[in-house]
């Protein structure tokens, strides 16, 4: 069985307020899942929770999110480009507008000379201002970028390794950073003390695995969205029951997942717990480069051995069922053959038929995190998995390491050494949108070529994949997306087990807060109320 991890020790919580000191009116403490503060150059670490507090409030790309509605996904909006269109004469090329008159919080302008010195540092290992570490997130994120240039001050293109018609959904994530302010610093590691980005808050200070200040950008480009609050401290706490400890003290006002069981307490204290349906499935990724999980049989029948329901209850109903990609009441869901539940007779008569007989074990390893972005309960959870498919025959023992390693083994891929030759990946993941899932489940990027940490290889997916990509038709787009899905639930290269619905909880002084249907979230309109 799997080994508890203990929780961090009380006196941390002392840490957490002699880090803080005494908070002004306007200022939201934040309890984050992360065990660090994410790094702080412009293309945070520690996965999409890292993005979601220092990246897209400090920083900004082309392309944003639009955040301000609870009732349906998050959509695109325009960012630091106001339109963008492909070109006529050349597909695979994507043209964009910038917006005139944004400056980086150094008093610098954002312009067409800044975007091509932030792919460079992205893109080209020989420039002098490339950093390795931020690249490889980009890259991951965004595989498929040939070439960019400056077309007028105002104006750049950037050209793909092909044709995608669903390119704008990928450049929500290179972010610009001031390049004058990195010259003055003179490497990554100095301008990582004082980072300059178009954000509507500045980051004013940090202490690492202690917390980081974020302030309001009374200069934000755009007026409307100039911050209400004066700050934000960021801390990290990664396990849960010293978060909510933290949160019942007063030492902070908000918390990342709480723990499930102190949930109705909380509620009955006074304390608001938001939730909401966002695009973010929990799974085992599933190695499908050798035995067992490179027989579809298996894979499938590991998916009728979990009981999810237990899953979301154990979660303190945080969570909703996942039987794919995609939630079963997204439109684009579709009409699988494979309809995955707790059926272990299924999954027994798949085993039967795969050379599994009954009483014949089958061993497996999976790679988990204590924390993590998004990883929601990892230990708690990942014991039950382990109780609930023992009973279909699958031993399992587990890998146990911090969030770090499961992200370096998630980017480099399961033949990796970086993977421990693990049959299973432990690691939450974004449903966003058809590019999403074709940068994690494309044959062509398998890591560490892309996201597809398992190599799953579908020549019928690659080929839809393929006919969506050229396309310029939102109804064929949307059709294919169905397509893709379906095959992808049928094929199983994941063990789907829950969608999150991304808890928080915080004071009842926390006011303005609108749940985005995101992995992001939009903190402008926030205020603590005196």
């Amino acid at each position: 069985m799997l080994r508890r991890v203990g929780s961090f020790a009380c006196g941390f919580v002392a840490l957490v307020a002699a880090s803080c000191g005494v908070h002004a009116q306007g200022t939201l403490r934040i309890a984050m899942t992360a065990g660090d503060i994410p790094t702080t150059t412009g293309m945070p670490n520690n996965g999409f929770e890292g993005m979601r507090f220092l990246g897209y409030p400090v920083f900004e790309g082309l392309i944003l999110w639009d955040l301000s509605r609870a009732d349906a996904p998050a959509s695109l909006r325009p960012g630091l480009a106001t339109a963008w269109k492909q070109d006529p004469k050349d597909p695979a090329t994507w043209i964009f507008s910038l917006r005139r008159d944004v400056k980086f919080h150094d008093g610098t302008p954002f312009n067409a000379d800044a975007f091509v010195w932030n792919m460079e540092r992205y893109m080209n290992d020989k420039a002098k201002q490339f950093e390795p570490q931020a690249a490889g997130l980009t890259r991951a994120r965004n595989p498929y970028v040939k070439s960019y240039r400056k077309i007028d001050d105002a104006t750049v293109s950037v050209t793909t390794v092909r044709p995608l018609s669903y390119f704008p959904m990928l450049m929500v994530w290179p972010l610009m950073t001031s390049p004058t302010a990195w010259e003055k610093a003179g490497s990554w590691t100095e301008y990582a003390k004082a980072p300059q980005g178009t954000g509507p808050f500045k980051l004013a200070r940090w202490t690492p695995r202690q917390s980081a200040e974020l302030e309001r950008n009374a200069a934000y480009w755009d007026k409307a969205r100039v911050p209400k609050l004066d700050k934000i401290v960021l801390l990290p706490i990664p396990e849960a029951n010293t978060r909510t400890a933290a949160l019942r003290s007063g030492q902070v006002d908000w918390i990342e997942a709480p723990a499930p069981d102190a949930i109705p307490s909380l509620k009955q204290a006074g304390y608001v717990l938001s939730t909401n349906s966002y695009p973010h499935y929990w799974p085992w990724m599933l190695n499908n480069t050798k035995p067992p999980f490179n027989d579809v049989r298996v894979r499938q029948a590991i998916n009728y051995c979990v009981d999810r329901e237990a899953v979301v209850k154990l979660v303190g109903g945080t969570a909703e069922p996942s039987v794919g990609f995609f939630s079963a009441k997204h439109p684009n869901f579709g009409t699988p053959s494979q309809r995955y539940r707790y059926d272990p007779a299924k999954a027994r008569q798949l085993l039967d038929a795969a050379g599994f007989p009954e009483g014949k074990r089958i061993p497996i390893k999976v790679m988990i995190s204590t924390s993590g972005s998004g990883q929601m309960q990892p230990l708690t959870m990942n014991e039950l998995l382990q109780q609930q498919v023992a009973a279909c025959g699958f031993d399992v023992t587990f890998d146990v390491v911090e969030w770090g390693l499961v992200l370096n083994a998630w980017r480099n891929g399961a033949p990796s050494r970086e993977s421990r030759g693990v049959d299973a990946l432990n690691i939450s993941s974004p449903s966003i949108d058809i590019a999403t899932m074709a940068r994690y489940l494309l044959s062509a990027n398998g890591g560490p070529n892309g996201a597809n940490w398992g190599h799953f290889k579908s020549e019928a997916y690659d080929r839809i994949l393929n006919r969506i990509e050229l396309t310029t038709e939102q109804s064929e787009i949307a059709r294919g997306t169905t397509q893709a899905h379906q095959l992808i639930v049928d094929e199983a290269p994941d063990l789907f087990v829950v969608h999150d619905l991304n808890p928080v909880m915080f004071s009842k002084k926390v006011k303005g807060f609108v749940q985005a249907q995101s992995w992001f979230q939009d903190y402008v309109k926030v205020y603590m109320e005196k």
